[in-house]
């Protein structure tokens, strides 16, 4: 069977699991994972190989539009500090605190590897932690901050990973030239998706009229912005999240209720296919990176694979619950125009740091790992990190995405004694 050929089957599958999923009462994201690695270890499949380009075009252009465009914008204004904080500041304390746990963990990794890893691993993915989360009635403050945060850290960990990469290679690291190309990237990003959504708006307000002209427009343009952003060498991510945030601004006064109707019925029917697919070829990429590992390093990995995972939760826990210490203090002192709106209770607090699961964004940067350095040498313990990844990512989903549902439901019935 050719790849396409899998991928048909596959998506069949996913399909059939889902409505299973239902039944059995487990999220259908950890059922597809794991289906995923069974599948995985069947001899006669073919190897899946995932070119991590296409996953940063096909999938996350479409995924972060409709979060963006779903979101409300006034709780994201007004939980800015809490998201910037989760999206950029933790993203960057997640990258340095692996790095350091895994450079005197793991033998024969470097400081520069060390980081490549701690870059793979830095941000999390709400794709998983919405999915799993959807039915249980977070409030719209949890919804919305852990949304927020999905739309930023990608772009935080891709600028990590990139100067992590480079410094594998032997290129010198220069903190404020990292910080101003940062800076330039997300800048940038911003002002790419606000010029199209503005181009965009000018368009549909001429032909709404024509609902599949329109409809079309919205469905292709997720993947122009990030393509053009990603051309001029700004952020891809930033400028998809910023086109949704503007056509979320001005679609109540150019789109008739039945065209955002039929719009929402397509994007929903996208959007499940595309986490659904997502999921399983997490589960499947597994099996075929444990066979290039030496039978005596799997136990070893797996340990500092679960250790990782363990370091990165406690390091989430402690920044947001320093963040709602932060913000009770600025409230009542009256500073940073912080609104009682914006504060973080316990409950919240402890759902969103459980929340932290590592997704799609670390699989395929860490199968997008060059092979080779600039002189031609193999990159260094190349396959030891993907490992790494790969098991870390399946921790985080499979233990944590079982474990949330419990976790809502225990704090909500205490609420309600």
């Amino acid at each position: 069977m050719e790849n396409y050929s899998v991928i048909i089957f596959i998506l069949a599958v996913m399909i059939g699991l889902s409505a299973i999923a239902d039944k059995i009462k487990i999220p259908y994201p950890i059922l597809l994972i794991i289906v995923g690695v069974a599948v995985g270890f069947i001899p006669s499949l073919p190897a899946i190989d995932i070119n991590p380009e296409i996953i940063f075009l096909i999938f996350l252009p479409p995924l972060l539009y409709d979060a963006a465009f779903n979101i409300s914008f006034k709780e994201f204004k007004t939980n800015i500090s809490t998201i910037s904080t989760l999206a950029i500041t933790l993203v960057f304390l997640t990258a340095i605190g692996i790095a350091v746990v895994s450079h005197y963990m793991i033998p024969d990794m470097t400081w520069p590897l060390s980081f490549v890893l701690g870059a793979i691993l830095s941000a999390t993915d709400a794709v998983a932690a919405m999915s799993i989360t959807k039915d249980l009635g977070l409030s719209h403050k949890t919804n919305t901050i852990l949304e927020g945060e999905s739309l930023i850290n990608d772009a935080s960990a891709l600028v990590a990973y990139r100067f992590s990469v480079a410094a594998v290679t032997g290129t010198a690291f220069v903190f404020w030239k990292a910080s101003l190309e940062f800076a330039l990237l997300m800048a940038g990003g911003f002002a790419v998706g606000l010029v199209i959504g503005q181009i965009l708006f000018f368009i549909i307000k001429r032909i709404h009229s024509n609902t599949l002209a329109t409809i079309s427009l919205m469905l292709l343009m997720p993947f122009v912005t990030y393509l053009v952003a990603e051309n001029i060498h700004v952020s891809g991510v930033i400028a998809v999240v910023t086109l949704g945030l503007v056509i979320s601004r001005f679609s109540n006064m150019v789109f008739p209720a039945k065209l955002k109707n039929q719009s929402k019925n397509i994007w929903d029917i996208i959007i499940f296919l595309l986490n659904g697919l997502i999921f399983i070829l997490i589960g499947l990429q597994f099996p075929s990176v444990y066979k290039s590992i030496a039978p005596n390093d799997i136990l070893p990995y797996i340990a500092y694979s679960l250790i990782i995972t363990i370091v990165a939760l406690l390091l989430r826990t402690i920044r947001v619950f320093l963040q709602k210490n932060n913000l009770q203090r600025a409230f009542s002192q009256g500073k940073h125009k912080i609104t009682e709106d914006a504060l973080l209770d316990f409950k919240n607090s402890l759902i969103i740091s459980w929340s932290g699961m590592r997704g799609i964004v670390s699989l395929a940067i860490a199968i997008g790992l060059p092979v080779t350095l600039s002189n031609g040498n193999a990159f260094p313990q190349r396959s030891a990190i993907i490992f790494i990844s790969i098991a870390v990512v399946l921790f985080t989903l499979v233990g944590q995405g079982l474990t949330l549902p419990w976790l809502v439901k225990k704090l909500t019935a205490n609420d309600q004694q």
